[in-house]
Formats: structure tokens, C-alpha cells, sequence
């Protein structure tokens, strides 16, 4: 079983030095380490000058998801996992237990949870939402259930989606529900490894423009659920929150 681990960075060489180690440290001896840099003009560079074992491409992007689209153009391995800059694996023999999980089945796709920890690697908490046992593309209309850090994807099945630039924000949250529609259509099964698969420091762009996520988000959903089932899961969520406060 071959690993795709596809890095998206620019200008981040303090956060992508721990990344670069956790992936270095898995046991499991097959993965690719794929590079995706935006021309970054820190250290960068230097720091991947010298490993050979790790494929960089850098170059100008129009954002995130155009470099995740490069990731995708570029996978060899069996399945493709994203794990951006400041991304750590949880444990070093992480890929070794999804590897063995997977054994023949060939599932479409294979998630977990995360746990978000601080800048300096420390556990703060479990992500607030959790993966169900059965995740199918019905599952994201209560949100994004699975992060893009704990969601393995059949590479041949990713090479058939790209990211949609149109969204700035959320098209991560579009992308796993095209994956999780293809893969139904094959009548291919999700499989639920029960592992905690990797930690990240909370505050991405989603959570910086936060309003913003949410209104493409709302256009996500629409396209996929249609405006009646939207609309009522979008009342749902205002009257969870209300109980919450």
C-alpha cells in the first residue's frame, strides 16, 4: 500500500519543518512525499533542498485549492491524503495502521479523527465534530464531519475531481462530496479506520473569514441537497446554537 502525502505551503518554513518530520517518521516505508509550494520566498526552499526522498514542485498558484488541484495532478500512490504546513500525523506508525486497516477491501475513501493542538504540538481537544461510523455523501449535510487531514482518497478516484476554484473557502467541503458521491456510484464502501490520524493548530482560512465559509458553504449544500433539505438543516443548526449559549 502506497501513501500519497501531499504538503501545500508558502511561506511557512517554521510550521512545515514539523511537518516534514512526522512524515519522515512513519514506519510505514511506502509513502510519497509531495511538495506543492507557491514560490515562497523564506526558507522554504533550503529546508527541501537537501531531501531528495521528497518530490517539491514550486511555483506561483492562484490559492490553496490550485495547488491541492497540482497535488492531485501529481499522486502516484494508492490513495492521497492531504497534510498542509503545521499538519503532524499522531502518531509515527499512523500510516502503518491505515495501511493494514485498508488489508484488500480498496474502499474509495478511508477517514478517522483529529485532535487540534497548539502551536507547539500540545493537545487542546478533540475536533468538535466527529466522524459517524458510516460516512456516505448524505453525511456532510450536518457539516464537515471528516477533515481534509483524516480523509484518505482512492487516488484514482481523486484524479477524477478537481478542486472547484470558484469556491475560495469551502472547496474542500465540496470536493469530499463529490469523492463520497463517486465512490457510492461504483458501489465502492467508506471505511472507518477508528484512528486518530493527525493534529492541526486551529485558525485556516475558514475560520478567519468565517462568514464567508459559511455563505459558500450554503451554495455547497444547495447544489448538493437542494434549497427545501438546506434550508430546514440551516434552521436546525440556528436552533442548536441557541441551546448552546
Amino acid at each position: 500500500m502506497r501513501f500519497t502525502v501531499a504538503t501545500v505551503t508558502f511561506n511557512a518554513a517554521a510550521q512545515l519543518e514539523q511537518t516534514l518530520a512526522s512524515v519522515a517518521g512513519q514506519t510505514h516505508s511506502e509513502i510519497d512525499h509531495l511538495i506543492i509550494d507557491g514560490a515562497s520566498t523564506d526558507g522554504t526552499l533550503a529546508l527541501l533542498r537537501h531531501r531528495p526522498d521528497i518530490q517539491v514542485l514550486s511555483e506561483p498558484d492562484s490559492g490553496l485549492y490550485d495547488a491541492m488541484n497540482k497535488a492531485i495532478r501529481l499522486a502516484r500512490g494508492d490513495y492521497l491524503l492531504f497534510l498542509n504546513a503545521g499538519d503532524t500525523f499522531h502518531s509515527p506508525d499512523t500510516l502503518a495502521l491505515v495501511a493494514r486497516a485498508i488489508a484488500r477491501s480498496r474502499p474509495a475513501v478511508v477517514y478517522g479523527d483529529t485532535h487540534v493542538v497548539d502551536a507547539q504540538g500540545r493537545f487542546i481537544r478533540r475536533r468538535r465534530l466527529s466522524p459517524p461510523d458510516r460516512l456516505t455523501w448524505r453525511s456532510f449535510r450536518w457539516g464537515m464531519l471528516v477533515c481534509h487531514q483524516a480523509f484518505f482518497v482512492r487516488t484514482d478516484i481523486a484524479k477524477a475531481h478537481n478542486y472547484n476554484l470558484n469556491y475560495r473557502l469551502s472547496a474542500d467541503f465540496d470536493w469530499c462530496i463529490r469523492i463520497l458521491k463517486d465512490g457510492e456510484s461504483q458501489g465502492l464502501t467508506n471505511l472507518n479506520s477508528h484512528l486518530v490520524i493527525a493534529h492541526f493548530v486551529e485558525g485556516g482560512l475558514s475560520k478567519q473569514r468565517h462568514r464567508q465559509s459559511l455563505q459558500e458553504r450554503f451554495i455547497i449544500m444547495r447544489r448538493h441537497y437542494g434549497l427545501p433539505a438546506t434550508l430546514a438543516l440551516h434552521a436546525c443548526f440556528v436552533v442548536r446554537a441557541l441551546f448552546k449559549r
